[in-house]
């Protein structure tokens, strides 16, 4: 009895301690955003604010109902379909009746908008670089962005999205670089947040367009021009490696359709009948997409005629302007970005030579009656303009050129270098049978060392002079396997008082014995005062041979 009434008291005891000191737990949400949105997970920590954690369980309350019993300090909701309220309740696990209630956490949720992408610029030139941007509303914290490039699905109108490389945990920066476009393609990107990842949906799907051609996907328009008028039917055509593809369309809103959505696909062709509208017009098959085409339905009396695809650098290129009626066209002007350029009665503008500079909107307007009645306006196209793809190769050259020169300059040099080092080392010149000698002179041949502008080569006489290579002390005689060094041939002529003399190089191959060798060609050149024998190297071969020009 004594024991049992002593516990009692002791645990009462201990509660007074408890309220004593009580504090209420503290309920909170580990998130650090809002406002939340439908869907997303939350997880709630409960704080008892008073001892330790393992002193403590926990159990977790939704609109005043418990709906979990001594959990851990932590929950983690299911995704959030609607606004709800929650507490928390500690339990001490040595006084069970010692419970503290939190405070209550309503949660707001909202619903996140489709994230919103744009592309800048939408029309690119092959090379470029794009800047995909994608924003979330209601703006809100914590998000990470992911980029994804659509796959077409054919026979039907869809896609499927990949992530683009390097993206498979996000980035933070709301914007994403696309270096070196080439072709039409298309993109979409969402956000996501949280732990287990909270997606939004995809974004629109946003195109990046280009004029230029695929080799294996090509677009073709029949008739050949980017405005038509309102009672012309068009023919595109899909041309490349696919064996099955289909014409899409898409307006200023980026609302894609295919042309079996409005019109008559067969085969790899899409026929408007008469009911063209104006749009982007481009082929896909599920691997590629094809250059695209601004179409302009134009329902005057007048359009520009203009090419499809962008014009090649340097190229010309003829503008005109053309009457529904076929009649004869008066007063035409020609129009760049608003601004009059030319004024030509036959209805033409010829850019012979086609600048970068040369890109813009081009309109055309004029006349029905010579008297200047009746001015009718063109709609407005864009002329685009490409780089030759040979100029980038060609371009290239001039450099490698420059480069060889300088690196065979720079080898003759050493070559002359070394063997005027190894001269110095222990080379013996021969002499001469006359008994009057003097230093030979070494002079390039140019149009100024004769009398007459000229040399004859006939005089020439030329001589091989071997080079070796000096051996070590103490070692003993070995395969070479220096590199091989060219062989100089010296021709030389003189006059009646100055020898001058001319470099030739010729490749030498190894000897038989696998050696490699540097060969000179030594010379005896006689004049009316001096004759030398000319040794440029030590070790020369006094047996050498003379030889003749080959001429």
């Amino acid at each position: 009895m004594g024991p049992t009434l002593f516990g009692v008291f002791g645990l009462f005891l201990l509660n007074i301690l408890y309220c004593g000191h009580a504090q209420d737990a503290l309920l909170h949400v580990e998130t650090n955003w809002s406002p939340l949105f439908t869907g997303e997970t939350v997880t709630f920590i409960c704080d008892p604010r008073d001892g330790k954690d393992t002193d403590w369980s926990y159990s977790f309350r939704r609109n005043g109902y418990a709906f979990t019993t001594e959990r851990p300090t932590k929950y983690t909701s299911p995704p959030l379909s609607k606004e709800e309220e929650y507490q928390c309740v500690a339990h001490h696990k040595i006084t069970p009746f010692v419970t503290r209630e939190s405070n209550k956490v309503s949660l707001n949720l909202s619903d996140v908008h489709r994230p919103n992408l744009t592309v800048s610029p939408s029309w690119t030139s092959p090379g470029g670089s794009v800047t995909l941007t994608c924003s979330v509303e209601p703006p809100s914290a914590g998000w990470r962005f992911f980029w994804y490039q659509a796959v077409p699905e054919l026979p039907f109108t869809s896609y499927t999205y990949e992530l683009l490389p390097g993206n498979t945990t996000g980035t933070e920066q709301d914007s994403y670089i696309l270096h070196g476009q080439t072709h039409t393609a298309g993109y979409a990107c969402r956000a996501g947040r949280g732990d287990p990842v909270f997606y939004t949906s995809y974004s629109r799907l946003m195109f990046v367009w280009s004029g230029d051609v695929n080799p294996a996907a090509s677009l073709t328009v029949s008739p050949h021009r980017l405005q038509h008028f309102s009672t012309e039917s068009l023919t595109l055509s899909c041309e490349g490696t696919s064996t099955e593809w289909r014409v899409m369309w898409a307006n200023k809103n980026y609302i894609a359709l295919s042309c079996s959505d409005m019109w008559k696909m067969t085969g790899s062709t899409c026929n408007t009948d008469t009911a063209a509208m104006s749009g982007v017009y481009w082929c896909e098959s599920e691997t590629q997409f094809s250059n695209a085409v601004n179409i302009t339905i134009h329902s005057g009396d007048v359009i520009l005629v203009s090419p499809v695809r962008p014009v090649t650098e340097g190229h010309s290129v003829t503008l005109g302007c053309k009457l529904r009626t076929e009649d004869v066209l008066y007063n035409v002007e020609f129009y760049k970005n608003d601004k009059l350029i030319s004024n030509h009665t036959k209805g033409d503008l010829l850019i012979s030579a086609v600048k970068e500079s040369d890109e813009g909107f081009y309109k055309c307007s004029g006349s029905k009656s010579p008297q200047g009645l009746e001015n009718v306006t063109s709609a407005a196209s864009w002329l685009s303009v490409k780089y030759p793809e040979e100029a980038a190769s060609s371009s290239v050259f001039p450099v490698l050129l420059v480069v060889g020169l300088i690196s065979g300059v720079l080898l003759i040099l050493m070559l002359l270098f070394l063997c005027r080092y190894r001269k110095s080392k222990g080379s013996h010149v021969s002499r001469s049978q006359r008994t009057n000698q003097s230093p030979a002179t070494d002079h390039m041949i140019n149009q100024g060392d004769t009398q007459d502008g000229h040399y004859d080569e006939s005089s020439l006489t030329y001589s091989v002079v071997k080079f070796k290579k000096p051996k070590k002390k103490g070692k003993l005689d070995e395969p070479d396997e220096s590199p091989v060094y060219p062989d100089v041939r010296i021709a030389s002529a003189a006059d009646d008082n100055v020898t001058y003399s001319q470099v030739h190089l010729r490749t030498e191959k190894k000897n038989n014995e696998g050696k490699s060798r540097c060969v000179a060609e030594e010379e005896t050149v006689h004049s009316s005062n001096q004759e030398h024998l000319i040794n440029k190297d030590v070790g020369v071969d006094q047996t050498a041979q003379h030889e003749q020009p080959s001429l």
